[in-house]
C-alpha cells in the first residue's frame, strides 16, 4: 500500500465529505424546489421526488457513520485498540468499514437505476436498455460481493488490496462506469435527434431548444465519471487514497443528480417543453409527443369573447315624416 497513512485519510476524508456533504443538501433543497414550484400535488413527478429523497438520507446515513468511525478511531480507540488509530481505520472488517462500503454500493445501484429508467422513459424501447440492464445487474452482483468478501476477510484483514477481493471490486468499478457513460450517451444521442427533427420541422435553424439537456447530460457524466476513474486507478495502484475517494462519492452521487434537475427547471423557465425529456415521460408517448405538448403549453389557449351588436329599424307611420330617419335600436348580444 502506498500513498496517505490511514488515519490521515480517515480524517481528510471526514471533512472533505462533511464540505460536499453540506453542498449537496443545499442542492436537494433546489431540486424539491425545482419538482414542487407552481405544481399541484398530482403533477409532481413522485419517483424522481422519492430518488431525491432516498440518496439525501442514504447521504446523511453515510455521514453520520464516518463521524462515528472518526470518533472511535481517534477517541475511543486510539490506547486500546491493537496499533493505535492507523491500524483501526486499515482494519477493512471493522464494522463502520462495512456499513460505509455497503450505503455506497447501495447509492450507486440507485442512482444508475435512474440513468437505466430515464433510458427507457426517453427511447420507449426495451431493446435499448437491455445492455445497460444487463450492467446494472452486474453492479448489484459484484457490489454485493464485495462487500460481503469485505465482511468475511480474515488472512489480510487491513489490506483492501488483497487478491481475492481485487478481481470484485474492479469490476464494480468497471460496470458502475460504463453504465454511467453509456446511458448518459444513449441519453444525449436521443434528445440530439429529437432536436435535429423538432428543428427541421420549425424550418429553423437559429434555436437549439433542447441542446442544454445534452450539456446538462454531459457535465454530469462527466464529473460522476472524473471522480469514478480516480477511485479505479488509486484502487488498482494500491493507493490509500481510494478510501478518501470513496467517501467523497457519496455526495458528489447526490450532487450529479440534483444538478441534472435543478438546471433543467431554471432553463425550462424559458422553454418550458423540454423538461418532461429527462424527468418522465409518460408510458406510450414519444419524445416528440412532449416536444409538441410542451409547445402547445407555450401558448395556451385562452377564452374567446365575441360581441354581436343588433341593430332594429322601426319604420313611423305617420304622415309627414318620411324624409325624417328612423330611429335605430342597438342591443348587444
Amino acid at each position: 500500500m502506498a500513498g496517505i497513512p490511514p488515519d490521515t485519510g480517515a480524517l481528510m476524508s471526514a471533512v472533505l465529505e462533511g464540505i460536499l456533504y453540506g453542498f449537496s443538501v443545499l442542492m436537494f433543497t433546489g431540486t424539491i424546489w425545482a419538482l414542487t414550484y407552481k405544481c399541484r400535488m398530482q403533477d409532481i413527478n413522485r419517483p424522481i421526488a422519492v430518488v431525491a429523497i432516498l440518496l439525501l438520507l442514504v447521504s446523511t446515513v453515510h455521514m453520520i457513520v464516518t463521524i462515528i468511525r472518526v470518533e472511535n478511531g481517534f477517541v475511543k480507540y486510539r490506547n486500546t485498540w491493537p496499533g493505535g488509530p492507523a491500524a483501526f481505520f486499515a482494519d477493512i472488517t471493522e464494522e463502520t468499514y462495512v456499513i460505509k462500503h455497503a450505503l455506497y454500493i447501495f447509492q450507486t445501484v440507485v442512482a444508475d437505476g435512474v440513468m437505466v429508467y430515464r433510458c427507457y422513459v426517453v427511447w420507449q424501447s426495451i431493446r435499448v436498455i437491455i445492455l445497460p440492464s444487463i450492467l446494472w445487474c452486474s453492479i448489484v452482483v459484484t457490489g454485493v460481493h464485495a462487500v460481503y468478501s469485505v465482511s468475511q476477510a480474515s488472512s489480510n484483514p487491513g489490506d483492501v488490496f488483497a487478491s481475492e477481493l481485487t478481481q470484485w471490486i474492479t469490476a464494480f468499478f468497471a460496470s458502475t462506469i460504463t453504465t454511467n457513460l453509456l446511458c448518459s450517451g444513449l441519453l444525449a444521442y436521443r434528445i440530439w435527434m429529437t432536436e435535429r427533427d423538432v428543428s427541421q420541422a420549425r424550418a429553423t435553424t437559429g434555436t437549439n431548444t433542447m441542446m442544454p439537456i445534452v450539456r446538462i447530460l454531459v457535465d454530469a457524466a462527466a464529473l460522476y465519471s472524473v471522480v469514478l476513474f480516480s477511485l479505479l486507478i488509486c484502487f488498482l495502484t494500491g493507493n490509500n487514497g481510494e478510501s478518501v475517494l470513496t467517501d467523497l462519492v457519496m455526495p458528489i452521487i447526490s450532487i450529479a443528480f440534483y444538478m441534472v434537475i435543478i438546471r433543467i427547471a431554471l432553463n425550462r423557465k424559458k422553454r418550458s417543453h423540454i423538461s418532461k425529456v429527462v424527468f418522465s415521460t409518460p408510458r406510450g408517448t414519444t419524445v416528440s409527443d412532449e416536444v409538441e405538448q410542451g409547445t402547445s403549453q407555450q401558448y395556451p389557449m385562452k377564452p374567446l369573447h365575441v360581441h354581436i351588436s343588433k341593430f332594429t329599424q322601426e319604420d313611423s307611420p305617420s304622415v309627414g315624416n318620411e324624409d325624417r330617419p328612423s330611429p335605430c335600436k342597438a342591443e348587444s348580444v
